[in-house]
């Protein structure tokens, strides 16, 4: 679950629960719009915890260091036929 999901989900949690005042057959509004509150925080700490591990900062020490080698390409001697 993304930022903009977890928002969403508390965005339309908070409009099923401070907003509306109807009743629809035996399903509480306002629970329904706690839970999707508490759903979208969860999604947004879970997410920034995943985010957050993703910009560590990961350095490796090489055993033996790099070797370079030059290579060098003649183009004044025409290839053999």
């Amino acid at each position: 679950m993304g930022i903009g999901t977890s928002i969403f989900l508390i965005a339309v949690g908070a409009i099923l629960t401070f907003a509306l005042n109807a009743n629809v057959g035996g399903v509480d509004l306002d629970v329904v719009g706690w839970i999707l509150m508490a759903a979208g925080v969860l999604g947004l700490i879970m997410t920034t915890l995943v985010w957050g591990r993703r910009r560590q900062v990961v350095t490796t020490t090489a055993e033996q260091p790099v070797e370079y080698r030059r290579v060098e390409e003649r183009r004044d001697v025409a290839p053999p036929m």
